[in-house]
């Protein structure tokens, strides 16, 4: 359920599963939203990106050509690209939500989030990443340290909103000349506070 001063993007991220990684219910609750898709064609390709702050107000919106050599390489240089601006727009000690359309990078997100709070960061298990991606996820991974939490959720690719500025990106150039913005948190949850079952009625 959606309510007024909440952003679309938690509305989705809330809903969505967190790839083989299981987390406290208290991850939802995040300062900003990130939605990221990589496209590949042979008539071009793409990298589209959405932030938003948790009540819902855009912080940034990208449509980038891009020359990636196949769909998952393509997701990686998105989240890169979609990580590295909110880094640059948002203060570093804030909590993060991911959204992708690609199950293993969400999976690789979370385990790297887990092992940014090991003492070696080591992750629970190998992951894979596609060789023609693994400096962006050398990037991925120092994002993820930066933010205080961060954790991913995977959408179907018809459900990402980022989905159609990484599949048209020059039709969408103009997202890219949006005003830039850097927002502080709204640190107030704006939805009603629903009293458990033990505590209601009484």
């Amino acid at each position: 359920m959606a309510y007024a001063g909440r952003s679309p993007l938690r509305d989705r991220f809330d809903d969505a599963p967190t790839p083989h990684i299981a987390h406290h219910p208290r991850t939802h609750r995040r300062d900003f939203y990130v939605a990221t898709d990589g496209s590949f064609s042979d008539d071009g390709s793409g990298l589209g990106v959405i932030i938003e702050a948790r009540n819902g107000e855009r912080v940034a919106r990208l449509a980038v050509p891009d020359d990636a050599p196949d769909n998952n390489v393509a997701e990686y240089r998105a989240l890169h690209l979609g990580l590295d601006t909110l880094a640059a727009r948002t203060p570093p000690d804030t909590r993060i939500g991911v959204l992708v359309d690609h199950d293993d990078l969400a999976a690789n997100v979370n385990l790297a989030a887990l092992a940014a709070r090991g003492p070696d960061y080591r992750p629970l298990r190998d992951v894979s990443v596609p060789n023609s991606a693994r400096h962006h996820w050398r990037g991925i991974r120092a994002r993820v340290v930066g933010f205080d939490e961060i954790r991913a959720a995977a959408v179907d690719s018809g459900e990402n909103p980022a989905h159609v500025l990484a599949n048209a990106p020059t039709q969408y150039a103009h997202v890219n000349d949006e005003p830039p913005k850097c927002l502080l948190p709204d640190l107030e949850e704006q939805e009603p506070q629903i009293p458990p079952p033990s505590r209601a009625n009484r």
